[in-house]
């Protein structure tokens, strides 16, 4: 009698659904990595078109009581105006020069009456103090500046983080109007800001430019390909233990006929586990008889 709780036809189609189960599985993964690498081509495709364009007037990307189209991410615009020093703010926490540097913001009063900001680069931490030793201050008067245009980021996702006063979590153009000045804050540009690219007249001093955006497509695809290599590979391991149970079931199907012409009685048939245990045993057999036979040629 076999000592398997399950008939070989039960047994392969559960495999099988297994097998079908992970497979789907894989599939919604791949998917989702070949989604997040079609996002980053885009992305990619966006900072090509518009990163080194022509600088244009804001008025022609953005006009007033107009938002920034998706598409105009990076374009260079040019502000007139002059800047509002006294409303300067510092977003904490952002990784530049291998520390937790301060980013500078300064709101720009636009001569159409916006206001616009202006994120003109980074600072490092103090050397005694969380806080900058020092923060190099925008051109007084009126100035033309160059920046790239930007989206506003996220509220961190604890919410409205708390952060010291004159600084902020994060560049939430909402979370700045609040820190800002209420008669600058109404005027704020609230579906972009802009990353210095140059100020005219230049400061004697500036803060360190940031860095440009990373041409690097990412693992997206690799990983996507990965998933659809691990479905085929679970097809595959399902088909070789199908296979191999067939063939350990005609060798105990051949054995019980030998027994039955040579009047014995048949074996019982081990379960594929019985035989996985039983080929290990031999395996460690055979490894000691391999082992005695070298220590014999080592003594003599």
């Amino acid at each position: 009698m076999s000592r398997q709780s399950a008939p070989p036809a039960v047994r392969w189609t559960v495999y099988v659904a297994v097998a079908v189960v992970f497979a789907i599985a894989c599939a919604f993964l791949s998917n989702w990595q070949f989604s997040r690498n079609a996002s980053r081509s885009e992305q990619l495709a966006l900072v090509a078109q518009n990163y080194d364009a022509i600088p244009v007037p804001l008025a022609d990307v953005i006009p007033a009581g107009g938002e920034l189209v998706p598409a105009d991410e990076w374009t260079p615009v040019i502000l007139q105006g002059t800047y509002l020093t006294d409303q300067q703010l510092l977003v904490r926490n952002r990784p530049h020069g291998g520390t937790a540097a301060f980013e500078v913001l300064v709101p720009f009063q636009l001569d159409d009456g916006r206001v616009f900001l202006v994120d003109r680069g980074w600072v490092p931490p103090g050397r005694d103090q969380p806080e900058p030793d020092a923060v190099p201050a925008p051109p007084d008067g009126e100035a033309t500046v160059i920046v790239r245009l930007r989206p506003g980021e996220s509220l961190p996702r604890s919410g409205r983080e708390t952060a010291p006063d004159g600084q902020v979590p994060t560049i939430n153009l909402p979370l700045v109007a609040d820190a800002i000045d209420p008669q600058n804050a109404q005027p704020l540009e609230q579906s972009a800001f802009g990353v210095m690219v140059s100020e005219d007249p230049a400061p004697a001093t500036a803060p360190a430019a940031l860095e440009s955006p990373s041409d690097d497509p990412g693992p997206y695809l690799s990983y996507a390909v990965q998933w659809i290599l691990f479905a085929l590979m679970g097809f595959f391991f399902i088909g070789y233990v199908i296979r191999s149970e067939r063939k350990h079931r005609r060798e105990d199907l051949e054995e019980a006929e030998r027994a039955r012409a040579e009047g014995r009685a048949p074996a019982i048939a081990a379960s594929p586990a019985d035989r996985m245990r039983r080929g290990v045993r031999r395996q460690r057999d055979r490894d000691m008889v391999d082992e005695d036979a070298l220590l014999d040629h080592v003594e003599r």
